[in-house]
């Protein structure tokens, strides 16, 4: 079981990971509102981890929600996104749930963020390949933001904690360092795939 952590640790967790968004671009607003109640934000092991990149990726989409069309900004902070997701994504697949996975008890909980995945790829893929500077573009950027707020939603309050409850202590710091490792690695080589969906991703 994850210790807990007091409420002035997760309020400093989430200010700095905030801060990493905000770091690439001061002068847009990162308003990400209140977010969901976790007890792994600030947790020092695997789980915090991910949650940290959770907020960054919040505050992202939030900026990017914020800028203007011709703003060079958006497409700065959409490429930062797209990098960071794609190298969390495969270090928590690496570090994670290729464990979980192995586990009858939690095999499927872990086949659906994977799952989640690979739909992200496809709807940030989609973004990546239209026109940035065009008004029209938020549209079907809120349809990537939507499915990866529902996504990071459901790894907080459902998939974290059924994982949990089958990975000890050590295990979890463990993959913290694993994460860490995979997600530097993953990041660096993560390619920025420009492909129109064609129907509705499902």
């Amino acid at each position: 079981m994850a210790k807990s952590v007091n409420q002035a640790t997760q309020a400093k967790a989430k200010a700095d990971a905030v801060g990493q968004a905000r770091a690439l671009a001061p002068e847009v607003p990162a308003r990400i509102g209140s977010t969901p109640a976790t007890k792994f934000r600030g947790n020092p092991e695997i789980f915090g981890r991910l949650v940290e990149d959770h907020d960054k990726h919040r505050a992202l989409l939030a900026m990017i929600e914020a800028t203007a069309p011709n703003d060079p900004a958006r497409k700065a902070l959409f490429e930062e996104f797209v990098r960071d997701v794609h190298g969390h994504a495969a270090a928590e697949e690496q570090a994670l749930w290729s464990t979980v996975m192995r586990n009858p008890e939690t095999t499927e909980f872990a086949r659906h963020a994977v799952g989640d995945h690979h739909k992200l790829d496809k709807l940030m893929a989609d973004a990546a390949a239209r026109d940035i500077t065009s008004p029209g573009w938020l549209t079907h950027f809120a349809t990537l933001k939507d499915e990866y707020l529902e996504h990071i939603l459901e790894e907080e309050t459902e998939q974290f904690l059924e994982a949990e409850k089958v990975l000890s202590e050590a295990d979890q710091r463990y993959m913290r360092k694993v994460f860490e490792r995979r997600k530097k690695a993953e990041k660096a080589a993560a390619v920025i795939e420009k492909k129109i969906a064609l129907k509705p991703v499902a």
